[in-house]
């Protein structure tokens, strides 16, 4: 089957910059077949890309991308074809944004016992309906003038081992994969090159994932083939995609550019048949 998918994307419903509608404009601009919408702990984006992709000959897969740990380590965890309206889902998610803005807060009074003056109200501004989290306060540090870049935030101050970093409300892998599954959706490791473990990886096999993200801006051709390796060996289904925050990242035209074969889309639809 012909075509290309980008399955992870960010809107502004988490740490993106893009409305979901303008997401599905440029997918189409360039060329793409289908996309997921995968915010960080936030379905609301998933509605208007499906209608804005309606009648276009863009599939909108319905996603999302949820931060989990395993055995002390953290781990990124995408769902796909979930039920964005699945009570049990929403309920946990509910409970992660909550968390999310408590260490907002906590982040805010870490800055200012720095002398980094700065309201938690402006943090919130910035993460408008979405899911607070470290890009929309060095968002409002940067427009603030209290940082050069938006990289200088996390690099003085946010990023981990920082002086104003703040652990993340710890979610077990396992619950992670388990209300994907309980929404009706596949489970996926995300960017696993990037940060993860081999021997992480295999605990994640263990508890039940039906994925690995093999495509990504952090995976040369050589992660690539290993990764591809590793589903292979078993029988996991792949899945790729740009990781695209529109332009926070500095990865404005990445969409597209860390595409995958359409074929990958069917492949999950037939795991779930």
């Amino acid at each position: 089957m012909g075509g290309r998918a980008d399955l992870h994307i960010h809107t502004y419903y988490s740490d993106g910059v893009l409305a979901p509608r303008e997401v599905v404009s440029r997918a189409r601009a360039r060329g793409l077949s289908a996309v997921a919408i995968t915010d960080h702990d936030h379905t609301a984006g998933i509605a208007e890309a499906v209608t804005a992709g309606a009648g276009t000959g863009i599939e909108v897969v319905p996603g999302i991308e949820l931060s989990a740990t395993l055995a002390g380590e953290e781990v990124h965890i995408l769902g796909y074809f979930v039920d964005p309206f699945h009570s049990a889902l929403q309920d946990f998610l509910g409970q992660i944004r909550e968390e999310r803005r408590k260490r907002a807060h906590r982040i805010v009074e870490k800055l200012r016992g720095l002398n980094v003056p700065i309201e938690i109200d402006a943090v919130l501004e910035q993460a408008g309906a979405g899911s607070v989290g470290r890009p929309h306060i060095a968002s409002a540090m940067v427009e603030l003038g209290l940082t050069g870049s938006y990289q200088e935030a996390f690099v003085r101050f946010l990023g981990t081992g920082r002086p104003a970093y703040e652990d993340k409300f710890p979610v077990a892998a396992a619950e992670a994969i388990r209300v994907i599954r309980a929404a009706g959706g596949l489970s996926f490791v995300a960017h696993p090159g990037s940060s993860l473990r081999e021997s992480a990886l295999l605990a994640l096999i263990r508890e039940g994932i039906d994925g690995i993200e093999i495509v990504h801006p952090s995976h040369g051709p050589d992660l690539v083939r290993h990764y591809q390796g590793i589903a292979d060996e078993y029988y996991l289904l792949t899945s790729g995609g740009s990781d695209f925050h529109g332009g926070r990242r500095n990865d404005d035209d990445a969409l597209g550019k860390h595409a995958i074969p359409l074929d990958r889309v069917e492949a999950m639809k037939r795991r779930l048949r």
